[in-house]
Formats: structure tokens, C-alpha cells, sequence
């Protein structure tokens, strides 16, 4: 950039903000203030400013010191462009300030983006200012995360510059995805520049790029991050004269007057090359949703359900309430997941009105992903207050008048109407006698399926494509989606991108062959044409379109076979399994355990999630949410947790992906190894796999010497050394923290003070021998025996079974002077009260715990039985969760009919559950007692 563009881009920088008050107090901008920002001497800068005002690229306004304005600045101040560039002093130039603007005069494409006049104020500012530019704009970069408008944004940027004549209505708008083809540079530059004939194979002829394509007009670079280095610098060139060439070319002969807008989701420092971001004089940071003001964000929510409104053609009515939530459940995604969210919940409260007059949107029907959104918020109270003084009453849309489109083209809009397809779905299942209920089951489903696969597409599809295309040429892959497409519109089945790698490698295959004149011959199938017609049949006109497209021959044996592939794709997935998905706390926790599995067992369908401490537990929900969806072959997901939170995600996932999702806890390398090898090898069923692990503890004894023999507690030398307990883990985090904190409490309960518990990594036991050999270790605790020579309690034992019961029987043997009374339920009442504070809002966890222990205390009289430590556990959380269920009248629907035992046993469940009542006033109904006697049955079952 030259000198006096660079200052020409700072002047527009410094008065972007600038307003009346500013100019009538300050002036205007100085030369010296520019010289200070972009350290040029100011003599140099004052004779550049000069110059600039005689080719009227900006306002001089006279006085001591000479002020300047950028020329954006002038039109944002008076409402348009000044006829005059100079004034002969500052009072003549606020001589011109408008009292009374004419609003018509005054409107531009801009003046329909939310938040234009206060939160985007200085954006839109610094965007006019870098169109109106002479000659052709400011190259702009725009920054902010996913989701909060930067396609709009740069769209706003081509409308304005459309509006005040710099572009003609038919200039081109040209956008390109820069992550498309980040790891092909050769397409990406035959993609942006074009090619000429013969540039690499599959080149028949010259093609124009993008570059051409935008000429006179704005080329928008998407996710400019994923540019490689020599993109950028083709890009950078293209800034600096206009110049490029195709690929194949050896000079840059080829002109553009083009005008480059990039975005970016990344830091432009550490993202872009540094020579590219210099090129860039304007950089525009567009604030996230929760930066955005009270009012902004309650003028973005109106605007969305108005789409709506329009779309179902009735009036929507939202509750203060849902409308908070709404706002605060939009916390990762910014507007795009605001829109989503709305987009859910009005195709749920269309589907319960539609024979009302209007759509009603209450709270209490919002779904429970959405609901913690205004708990979320009630923790920010001065934001809380804000949108309070902003919703003095329930928020009212309507559907008449004419619906604002800010873009054209909205790639985030789906591309049918789901409320159509709502009505009539019920219309047919009323006219089959189907009841309300089920009806609304049904199409709830329906409605999830419907919106997470049109968001999904965005978030799935580019990454696969780019790894396909590691493999696959582009040619072949876009030959291949072709033949998909017309293979599910003739079958009218849906393919998944099984088929898009398979039938892309095999034709790749295929072309090889047939340049290098090899013929592959096929045995025994020449049958397939009478037992596969249907796919003998596609095979015969896709081979033709292969003989059009790729100019070759198919011989009839590659028919036969293509007959072969297509049935073998189209098949039900025979092969479908069990997917498993560890997830732990720890940085590398659950990593490294799934890493010895797939070391052992082969490559399967097992995915790991770790969990640091200070990650938060909704972004591992989400993560989880997202890793399920892509491994679910169809038979579920059997989620293997070590505890905390993670123990109630496999229900939340069940419900908001509609896969089945089990969930076995306190996990070891053993369990995952059992898990794959029954899902993998013996193809066992989500149910099967599940119930057999419940109860599984290893495939050895887990006490390998009786206590008596230990060498750890008969060598003499022993009794001088301070006594300890062995805490391991694989990284030393997490789970041997944790447990170090539950052993103190044991010891606690124990009287024993004197004992020393050792947290240290699995990997770091054999280097750390002489350190150990300084305590006299009782026993060892953790995910894996570290094999120091003591006997090894794993996490399952300790938890699941009698662990206090386990440790105090070590200890006390191994000094039998000590005779202190356990305090049993000690672990039980802390890991349960950790679980509560996880899910519970309104009621005090510490509060109910002796409740909830007396409670269950009395079921275990009443059943005739005992339940371990785990299950304590489990039941504790279920009826705290259920006891809050009541608090928000949101108790579960017991969905079966009850069985005779249940009927005979509800009065007597309910006599034990008077002590909520008397304490809490809070009574369970019968729907949660019947599922709680079904918890007791699976445990006796178990037993």
C-alpha cells in the first residue's frame, strides 16, 4: 500500500467514531494525530493530506490546527455528501449540521441491520468508509465468531455499495469458501484464478475463476484462515495491482478491479501471514451475541420470530419468561444459534395450536435445553435487570406487512417449510384416528429430525468433503454426488457418504485400469443380472453416463461388478454395531485408555472425549452431542464414564438426538476392553452389552496376594516408615485427585491421621521405586494396578461395592490395636451430593441428602434388600432430580401401565414418601414412584 493510502486509511480509522460533540469540542482530524498512528513524519503526512483534498478524496476544514474528515465521516454527520471539500473555518462546516434530517434521505441498507445506531455503530461506519474509497474501496478483513452475522455483514457492505451508485445493480457479489479446498492448492488457485487449456489433467479448455467472475465488484473470501500461504500470497498480489494469472500461465496478463472482503473466525495475527494482514488497511470486529446490548439482542429475537410469524401466517405471542431463556441459552452460537432455537420452539408450539387464532410460546413448554437458558442468565443480574426494563410485557409479533430479507441468498435458511409439513403430516394421522398424544410424539421427532439435519449439514459436510478429497480427484467426486443424487431419486432411498467414498475410490480404480489397458476379471458373478435387476439396471445407466463423462469404454464385466458395489451399498448395514464413546476427567484420561484398547483390539468404533478440570460440563455435553451423532451406526452408543456429571449425560443425549444412548460409569481399561471386544467381535445389542458390564470387574482376581503374604506389610523394616495409600491414574489428574479427596474422608471417618495418601501417574510408578520405597504402602488404589507389591483396589470395587467396608478392613488388620467405628455412608453422601449439585437449580443438595439416605433406608426395609454403594448412589440423584421435577411442575409421565405388584405396592411407597412432604412440602406423584419400582426391580434383577 502506498504511503498516502495508508494515511488516507488511517484518517478513516481515527473519525470512524467521530460525532458532532467530538467535532465542535476537538475539530477535526489532525495531521499530527495521523503521523503519530501510523509513524510517518508530519511533514510527509501534511503533504499527502494536501494532496488527497485537491484529487477530493477527503474535507479540510481551516483553522489552527487544519482539520480533516474522511468523506464517510462527512455523509455519517450530515446526513449525505457536502457539495463542497473545504471549509474556511470549523463553525462553517457545523453550520451544516442537520436539525431536522429527512428519514427517506437519510435510510440506507445499513439502517435495517440491528444494532446499526448503537452496538454495530462503529462497524457500519468503518464499512462505509471502506467502500466509498476512490477508487475501488478498502480491502476489509471481518472478524468474529461463528455465528454472528459476518455474511451478512459483507452482504450489507455490496447492498450499501449498490446504493450510493459506487456499484451498478448487476455487479457481482461472489463468495467462496476458503475451506473447501484448503488442502488442494492446485484447485484452489484453478478455483479463485481459472486455468487454461491443458493445465493438469482433466483441463479440455480455458475456465474463468471467481477472480474474473467478481470484476467490478466484491469477491468475499469465508473462513480466509483456511487460505494456505501460497493462496494468501496469490490474494495479496491480486491487492496490491489488480494482476493475476490463471493456472497454467506463466505472466500475470489477466486485470481485475476487484474488491476483496475476507472473514475470519481466528486471531488475523496467528491465523494469516503477516504480509496479507499489512495488505488489509480496514479490519471490522463484529461483537458475539452476549456483547451485544439488552435491547439489541431483544430486537434480533423480534425480527427472527417475525420470520416465522410470516411463514405460518399468524401472530406469535412469547412470555417474558421464554424470552429471557431464549436470550440466554445463546451462549456458544451467537445468532445463528439464537435462530435455531427459535426456529425449534415455534415449530413445537405450532404443531399444539393448530387450531388457535395465534401462536403461543410459554416457559413451561420451551424444551429443557433451552429452559436452562434463563438460569444461566439469572446468574448475570445487572444483564437480567436490562432485559427487564427492556420487556415491560410479553413480547407480540404479527404477520402482516412485508418481511425484511437481509440477504438474498441465506444459506442458513432451510429450504423447505416445515410448518407445511407439520400440518400436513397431522392432517393424515388424524384422518388414520391416531390419538393427540402419540400424534405429538410423533411429529416432535419428527421436527428435531428435520431441523438438527439441516443444521448438521453445515457442520459435517465441508469436513468430509475436504478429507475426501485426499483421496478422490474433484472431478470424480463431483461425478460421484451426481450419481448419488439420481441413484436416491430412482430408489427414493437415502445414501449416506458410504456410497461417496466407495463408489469414488472404485471408480478412480476403474479409470486407472482402463488408461493402463488392465482388465480385471471378476468370478462368479455372472448371476448377479437375474438376482439384482433393479441394480443391474442402474449399473447400465451409470456406466453410460461414465462413457459420456470420462470418454471410456465400460467393458460388461465392470457392469457386473458395479451391479455388485450398488447392491452391497444400498443393503440394510448388515455390519452395524455398537459405537462406544469413553469420556473422562482428566486431560488425556479417557484418550489414553481408548488408545490401549485400539492398540489391543484393532481399529473400532470407539471415540474418547477427555474432560480437564476446568473444562465446563455443557461443552463436554456438546462435544458428546456431536460425537454420537457421527458414530451411531444404528444400534446406539454405549457411553463409559469414570462419575460426576458425566453419569446423567446418556439420558439428556437420548432425548435430544433420538439415539439410545447407555451408560456404564466408574470405567477401567478392562471394562472398555470387554465393551469393544462384545460390540466388535460378538456383535452384541446395546441392551445385552449393557446389562453384562453392570457387573463386570476385570478378567482377574482383583486382590492377587491374601493380605497375610503382602511384602509391603511382613517386612520389618516396614514399621519405621510412614504408612500410605497408592492413588494412580494414567496422567495423574482427575480421577486420582478425586479419589484422594474421597480416601481422606474415609480416613477421616477412620481415626487415622497417621496415613499418607500418594497421588501419582501410572506411566511415572516404575521411575518413582526409591521414592515409594520410603512409605511402608498398605494398598493401592486407581484405575490399573501399578504392581508395586500390595493388594490393588480398582475405581468399580471402591465405589460400586462396600469400599469403606475395604479399606478399613486393610487397615485394620494391619494394625489391630485400632478398632474405630466407619461412618458407611460417608463416600455415598458426598459423591451423591457432587452429582446433585451438577442438575439441581432450585433445592440445596446438602439440604435433602439425609432425606434422600432415610428414604432410601426405608425402601431398602420395605424391598428386602441391599443395595450397594453405586446404586445408593444412582437412586439418590434420580429422586433429588425428581423431587425438583415437582418444584417446576414438570414431574415424568409413567408411560406403561402399571403392573399388579406396582398397584399393591404404591400406598406403602407413598407412606415412606410422606417425609418430603412433612419437610420439603413436596409430594412425589405416583407417575415418579412407578419408575422408581422399576429401578428397584432392574437392581433386583441384577442382584
Amino acid at each position: 500500500m502506498k504511503r498516502n493510502e495508508r494515511i488516507l486509511a488511517q484518517l478513516e480509522m481515527l473519525s470512524v467514531s467521530l460525532s458532532w460533540n467530538d467535532l465542535k469540542k476537538n475539530g477535526g482530524i489532525t495531521a499530527l494525530q495521523i503521523a503519530e498512528s501510523v509513524e510517518i513524519q508530519r511533514n510527509n503526512v501534511s503533504a499527502d493530506l494536501n494532496q488527497l483534498f485537491r484529487e477530493h478524496k477527503l474535507i479540510k476544514i481551516n483553522g489552527r490546527p487544519v482539520g480533516y474528515l474522511s468523506l464517510a465521516t462527512a455523509e455519517r454527520l450530515l446526513g449525505t455528501l457536502p457539495e463542497q471539500t473545504f471549509f474556511d473555518s470549523l463553525a462553517d462546516f457545523i453550520a451544516l449540521e442537520p436539525h431536522t434530517l429527512n428519514t427517506d434521505e437519510e435510510k440506507t441498507p445499513f439502517s435495517d441491520l440491528i444494532g446499526a445506531d448503537s452496538s454495530l455503530r462503529n462497524q457500519v461506519e468503518q464499512a462505509k468508509a471502506a467502500i466509498l474509497y476512490p477508487p475501488n474501496g478498502l480491502d476489509t478483513l471481518i472478524v468474529g465468531q461463528t455465528g454472528v452475522g459476518k455474511t451478512l455483514f459483507a452482504n450489507m457492505m455490496f447492498n450499501y455499495a449498490r446504493h450510493i451508485g459506487k456499484y451498478s445493480e448487476d455487479a457481482p457479489f461472489i463468495v467462496f469458501n476458503c475451506a473447501d479446498y484448503y488442502t488442494n492448492p492446485q484447485l484452489l488457485m484453478s478455483h479463485l484464478f481459472g486455468h487454461v487449456k491443458g493445465a493438469f489433467t482433466g483441463a479440455d479448455s480455458d475456465k474463468r475463476g471467481l477472480v474474473e467472475k467478481a470484476h467490478r465488484g466484491i469477491l468475499f473470501l469465508d473462513e480466509v484462515h483456511r487460505l494456505p500461504p501460497e493462496g494468501q500470497e496469490m490474494i495479496f498480489y491480486l491487492m496490491d495491482n489488480g494482476g493475476y494469472a490463471k493456472l497454467g500461465e506463466t505472466e500475470r496478463t489477466h486485470h481485475a478491479d476487484v474488491l476483496i472482503i475476507c472473514a475470519t473466525t481466528e486471531n488475523p495475527d496467528s491465523s494469516l501471514l503477516k504480509t496479507f494482514v499489512r495488505r488489509i488497511p480496514i479490519i471490522i470486529t463484529i461483537p458475539t451475541f452476549e456483547e451485544r446490548s439488552a435491547k439489541d439482542k431483544i430486537d434480533l429475537l423480534r425480527f427472527l420470530l417475525t420470520t416465522e410469524a410470516h411463514r405460518i401466517k399468524k401472530p406469535i405471542e412469547i412470555d417474558t419468561e421464554a424470552t429471557k431463556a431464549l436470550i440466554g441459552n445463546t451462549t456458544y452460537g451467537n445468532v445463528g444459534q439464537l435462530k435455531s432455537n427459535i426456529q425449534l420452539v415455534c415449530a413445537n408450539a405450532f404443531l399444539h395450536s393448530l387450531r388457535e387464532e395465534k401462536l403461543s410460546i410459554r416457559f413451561k413448554d420451551l424444551p429443557a435445553e433451552v429452559k436452562n437458558g434463563f438460569f444461566h442468565l439469572s446468574g448475570n443480574r445487572v444483564e437480567m435487570q436490562e432485559l427487564s426494563d427492556q420487556l415491560q410485557s410479553d413480547v407480540i409479533v404479527m404477520p402482516d406487512g412485508k418481511n425484511i430479507s437481509l440477504i438474498k441468498d441465506d444459506a442458513y435458511e432451510p429450504d423447505f417449510n416445515l410448518y407445511s409439513i407439520i400440518e400436513d403430516k397431522v392432517g393424515f394421522m388424524v384422518d388414520q384416528g391416531i390419538k393427540d398424544e402419540e400424534i405429538n410424539r410423533f411429529i416432535g421427532i419428527d421436527i428435531d429430525i428435520h431441523l438438527n439435519s439441516f443444521y448438521e449439514k453445515f457442520q459435517n459436510n465441508t469436513q468430509s468433503r475436504e478429507k475426501m478429497l485426499k483421496v478422490i480427484n474433484e472431478d470424480i467426486l463431483n461425478f460421484t454426488e451426481n450419481i448419488k443424487s439420481m441413484i436416491e431419486e430412482s430408489l427414493r432411498k437415502k445414501l449416506d457418504e458410504r456410497f461417496i467414498l466407495a463408489f469414488g475410490l472404485h471408480l478412480t480404480a476403474f479409470l486407472k485400469r482402463n488408461k493402463e489397458h488392465k482388465i480385471v476379471r471378476y468370478a462368479n458373478i455372472e448371476n448377479v443380472v437375474q438376482e439384482m435387476s433393479t441394480e443391474y439396471e442402474l449399473s447400465l445407466q451409470i456406466n453410460q453416463m461414465i462413457k459420456t463423462h470420462f470418454s471410456v469404454s465400460v467393458p460388461m464385466m465392470e457392469t457386473l461388478y458395479l451391479t455388485l458395489l450398488i447392491n452391497s451399498l444400498l443393503k440394510d448395514n448388515k455390519s452395524q454395531r455398537v459405537a462406544i464413546l469413553v469420556a473422562m476427567h482428566g486431560s488425556s484420561t479417557a484418550s489414553s485408555m481408548v488408545n490401549v484398547v485400539k492398540t489391543l483390539l484393532g481399529e473400532s468404533n470407539i471415540r474418547s472425549i477427555d474432560m480437564p478440570l476446568d473444562l465446563s460440563p455443557k461443552k463436554v455435553l456438546d462435544d458428546m452431542r456431536t460425537i454420537v451423532r457421527e458414530i451411531d451406526t444404528g444400534k446406539g452408543v454405549l457411553l463409559m464414564v469414570d462419575m460426576g456429571s458425566l453419569t446423567g449425560f446418556g439420558d439428556i443425549l437420548t432425548e435430544e438426538t433420538g439415539i439410545p444412548v447407555k451408560t456404564i460409569d466408574m470405567v477401567s481399561t478392562p471394562t472398555v476392553l470387554e465393551a469393544v471386544r462384545k460390540a466388535t467381535i460378538m456383535e452384541m445389542e446395546l441392551d445385552t452389552i449393557y446389562r453384562s458390564l453392570k457387573d463386570f470387574r476385570g478378567y482377574d482376581s482383583y486382590l492377587e496376594k491374601p493380605l497375610g503374604t503382602s511384602t509391603a506389610l511382613t517386612t520389618a523394616t516396614h514399621l519405621d516408615k510412614p504408612t500410605a495409600i497408592l492413588s494412580v491414574c494414567t496422567t495423574g489428574e482427575g480421577t486420582a485427585l478425586k479419589l484422594q479427596s474421597f480416601l481422606g474422608n474415609i480416613l477421616d471417618n477412620m481415626g487415622r491421621s497417621d496415613i499418607e495418601i500418594l497421588v501419582m501417574p501410572l506411566h511415572e510408578v516404575a521411575q518413582r521405586k526409591e521414592e515409594l520405597e520410603r512409605y511402608n504402602i498398605v494398598v493401592s488404589v486407581g484405575i490399573a494396578n501399578p504392581n508395586v507389591g500390595v493388594p490393588f483396589i480398582p475405581l468399580e470395587q471402591l465405589f460400586d461395592n462396600e469400599g469403606e467396608d475395604i479399606i478399613a478392613h486393610y487397615f485394620t488388620a494391619f494394625n489391630s490395636s485400632i478398632q474405630q467405628q466407619v461412618n458407611k455412608p460417608s463416600m455415598v453422601l458426598q459423591m451423591s451430593e457432587e452429582s446433585l449439585n451438577e442438575f439441581l437449580t432450585y433445592l440445596n443438595p446438602s439440604k435433602i441428602l439425609p432425606l434422600l439416605r432415610a428414604f432410601i433406608d426405608d425402601i431398602e426395609l420395605f424391598e428386602e434388600i441391599n443395595l450397594t454403594n453405586g446404586q445408593k448412589i444412582n437412586m439418590m440423584v434420580h429422586i433429588g432430580c425428581a423431587l425438583e421435577r415437582c418444584v417446576l411442575k414438570e414431574t415424568l409421565t409413567y408411560y406403561s401401565k402399571p403392573s399388579p405388584s406396582q398397584l399393591s405396592k404404591v400406598v406403602d411407597y407413598q407412606t415412606i414418601a410422606l417425609l418430603f412432604s412433612t419437610s420439603l412440602q413436596i409430594k412425589l406423584p405416583d407417575s415418579e414412584l412407578f419408575y422408581l419400582m422399576d429401578m428397584i426391580e432392574n437392581v433386583k434383577i441384577q442382584n
